[in-house]
């Protein structure tokens, strides 16, 4: 997959809500180390740094343009250029946050407790997945990947995402390793400009680039404009020529 720092941005306010109500029920009250895994742009690692200015702040992310981006932003911080599996850190860390990172990163059930086993004695493990697979927006990419002409070459784009587990088997990982699990869900509904055009320009950052990646240039404007077509449909405009994109998100905060 290739990520773009720059589109990935074009919603920063909306994208970064979630992050601020992950990193606000955080419980622990003081951190000397805090790791934003997935930073992206460093938009959610600006965040841990005001939170815990205290703390030695760090950021990883599996993208180059992402981490040059982080580092532009927040020059005085260390970004490092890993993928979440395979970071080896040993920590302790006193938090450890991973805004809308781990849907892209597989074995949660191997994953979430290694994480957990990384963290300091009352740190806590803040976590946030966007939890919309079976949403019009997507179930809209799946068909219309498997309805056109590029139908073998987005064969796997979907199984690039990982499958989310129950709020109980998230809580049944973690509450072995960890003196308390809080986990919620919430729906955002964001308003976005210029109707289902911008339903689609928020994808382009996110949820579309393993079906986008694949395809030439010619295929992806193709596979847009369906896209496009499909999404007029599932998110009518209002009055004011703008659209509500609900957008349900997965929170856990596991604190050892």
């Amino acid at each position: 997959m290739t990520w773009s720092a720059k589109q990935y941005v074009a919603f920063e306010d909306e994208r970064t809500r979630p992050a601020r109500d992950l990193l606000a029920a955080i419980p622990t009250p003081a951190a000397r180390t805090a790791v934003d895994i997935g930073c992206g742009p460093g938009n959610s690692t600006e965040l841990l740094v005001q939170r815990f200015p205290d703390a030695r702040v760090s950021g990883l992310d599996s993208s180059a343009d992402m981490i040059a981006a982080a580092r532009e932003r927040l020059p005085q911080l260390r970004f490092e250029l890993v993928e979440i599996d395979k970071w080896t850190a040993e920590g302790p860390f006193d938090v450890i946050f991973a805004n809308a990172v781990l849907q892209w990163v597989p074995n949660h059930a191997t994953l979430l407790p290694a994480l957990a086993g990384k963290l300091s004695a009352g740190g806590s493990l803040a976590i946030q997945m966007p939890d919309n697979l079976n949403e019009p927006s997507h179930r809209l990419m799946r068909e219309v990947a498997a309805n056109g002409p590029w139908a073998s070459k987005l064969a796997s784009a979907a199984g690039q995402r990982t499958e989310m587990a129950s709020a109980s088997d998230y809580f049944s990982m973690l509450r072995p390793h960890c003196a308390r699990v809080d986990v919620w869900r919430t729906t955002y509904h964001h308003q976005l400009t210029g109707g289902a055009a911008g339903v689609v320009e928020w994808f382009k950052g996110s949820g579309l680039i393993p079906f986008l990646s694949p395809l030439t240039e010619e295929e992806r404007a193709q596979y847009l404009q369906q896209y496009l077509t499909a999404v007029s449909n599932a998110y009518p405009a209002l009055a004011d020529g703008s659209v509500l994109l609900p957008f349900p998100r997965l929170f856990i905060v596991a604190t050892r």
